[in-house]
């Protein structure tokens, strides 16, 4: 929890405690249904927590925000930028129930009022968004394809309206095509934690 305090260190009182309480609820899910590989439960708050904020380092959502996170998996990054942003709406999207049951019960058990978590594939979802976030579910070209018609053409937020996805490793290729207006981020240039080291945030504007 501390080095979430470290990298943003005004959170509000409720905000720490519900990063105080999470870890404890996903070791708890994690017994019944391993949304989180066991060897990443000790590196919980760097891998996934601190991981999944790398995205607040490049916009600061303004309230009223709406967020699609698809394939998320056990909730993230959804369910640690809902904390951030309690102010912003997050529709949390995975085609695996188990996922959705587990991201249903960390947002209740935080009072989470702000996520919706909903079993379906993302080519069947049709509401619109400012951002679509994700943590590399697939090729980058492929999640455009795939999530584009999401994005809302009414810009509120510093960036305009766009896609922002955590990927790590090697990716030239896939950003090829999107060159002129892709921007990459190193995370390492956010957090020092070596675990970083290769790790990036994509931002692609679809205004």
């Amino acid at each position: 929890m501390l080095i979430i305090q470290k990298y943003f260190p005004d959170l509000t009182p409720d905000q720490i405690s519900r990063f105080e309480r999470v870890h404890s609820l996903y070791r708890k899910c994690n017994v019944k249904t391993n949304v989180i590989p066991r060897k990443e439960i000790d590196s919980f708050y760097e891998d996934h927590i601190l991981h999944s904020l790398a995205i607040a380092k490049i916009v600061c959502f303004r309230p009223g925000s709406r967020i699609l996170d698809v394939g998320t998996g056990g909730g993230f990054p959804g369910i640690p930028l809902a904390i951030l942003f309690p102010e912003c709406q997050f529709v949390l999207i995975d085609s695996k129930q188990k996922r959705i049951e587990v991201v249903k019960t960390i947002a209740e058990e935080l009072g989470l009022k702000n996520v919706i978590a909903i079993q379906i594939k993302a080519e069947d979802i049709h509401e619109e968004f400012d951002f679509v976030a994700s943590r590399a579910v697939t090729a980058f070209p492929a999640f455009v394809n795939l999530v584009q018609k999401n994005i809302s053409q009414n810009s509120q937020n510093s960036l305009p309206n766009g896609i922002i996805y955590l990927k790590g490793g090697c990716f030239e290729e896939e950003i090829l095509c999107f060159s002129k207006k892709v921007e990459v981020s190193e995370i390492t240039s956010f957090f020092a934690e070596p675990s970083f080291e290769t790790k990036k945030v994509v931002y692609l504007p679809l205004n």
